[in-house]
């Protein structure tokens, strides 16, 4: 069964991020990403980044997974 942990994990080790979470419940996740690298790019391709990290992992294990993209910058206006 793959897990919101396991998920986390593979992105924060693919790419470098400020702030990661994942929720979900086994077949369905939500992934906040904060990243630098996000900066000067589309939502698509921050999206396609993300999933870069996962890999063969979306095509087999992963059925549904919403992903919410930030820089650094965007992530810290939003919370203030």
């Amino acid at each position: 069964m793959v897990t919101p942990e396991s998920i986390e994990h593979n992105i924060g080790q693919g790419m470098s991020t400020t702030h990661l979470n994942v929720d979900g419940d086994g077949r369905h996740f939500e992934a906040v990403v904060v990243s630098g690298e996000f900066a000067g790019m589309s939502r698509v391709q921050r999206h396609q980044r993300v999933y870069q990290t996962l890999g063969e992992r979306m095509r087999e294990e992963v059925h549904a997974l919403s992903i919410k993209t930030f820089t650094p910058q965007e992530w810290e206006s939003r919370h203030k």
